[in-house]
């Protein structure tokens, strides 16, 4: 997706002009040769939505390469081998995958950007909104007015900005090269990559293994991520941080 050509901050009372629609003349453009970060909640909504395995999903549809993390790759929707670069779930009727799309997609025009602080023990956060408004892009200038909160509901953003609060703890672990000297050749590197993004590989590996008998783990939480794809997300976000930092709620036998 092309960068914006404004970005302005906005609180929650302040309101914004935004629709999409077929009728406009930008239709669909924002979804031809974008450059599109996945998150792992991401992940999970599309290949459910497609009825596919993860690993799957990830070998078909994305493609992972360092990029703004020098530790960790990102995964990035692989577009279509099409002249204009489309985003492979796009239609002559728009989006196949609409109610599960991406959260960039979901959010756009509204972006979000979260700043952490210490307070006493533990850890404060504060919230700021922007709008991003791309010179193409015809809804901006739609009569439909919008609040930051009237957004997040009618998108139905609030279940992803939950889940990527979850990762962007992680992303900050990965930041700082837990890997060692063995930096992104580590073997640990490839379990996280499994644990965050690869849901079906990672449930392979919990119930199919000695797994479970080396972790104290309430049989609510076992039942949990045998039955929720995203609470086996966090449950791989958990073990991540206890593997790499030796905290979190998990423990381990001794």
């Amino acid at each position: 997706m092309p960068t914006p050509s404004q970005n302005r901050q906005l609180s929650n009372n302040d309101t914004f002009r935004f629709e999409c629609h077929s009728r406009l003349e930008c239709f669909t453009k924002c979804c031809k040769n974008a450059d599109m970060y996945l998150y792992p909640y991401d992940i999970i909504r599309m290949k459910q939505k497609l009825n596919m395995p993860s690993d799957r999903f990830l070998d078909e549809h994305t493609v992972s390469a360092f990029r703004d993390n020098p530790f960790f790759p990102n995964v990035m929707l692989k577009m279509s081998d099409d002249n204009k670069k489309s985003c492979p779930f796009l239609t002559p009727d728009g989006c196949s995958v609409y109610e599960d799309r991406p959260f960039s997609c979901r959010t756009y025009p509204v972006e979000r950007a979260v700043a952490r602080y210490k307070k006493g023990k533990g850890e404060e956060k504060e919230t700021c909104w922007f709008l991003a408004k791309h010179t193409y892009c015809l809804g901006h200038g739609e009569a439909k007015e919008w609040t930051v909160h009237q957004w997040v509901e009618n998108q139905q953003i609030k279940e992803y900005n939950d889940m990527n609060d979850l990762w962007v703890g992680l992303d900050t672990i990965f930041r700082s090269n837990p890997w060692g000297d063995r930096g992104t050749n580590s073997p640990a590197l490839k379990m996280a990559f499994m644990a965050c993004f690869n849901v079906d590989s990672l449930k392979k590996f919990i119930f199919d293994s000695t797994f479970l008998s080396r972790f104290t783990i309430p049989k609510e939480r076992i039942d949990q991520i045998r039955e929720s794809d995203t609470e086996l997300m966090k449950f791989g976000f958990d073990w991540v941080k206890l593997f790499l930092t030796n905290s979190g709620p998990l423990t381990s036998e001794q």
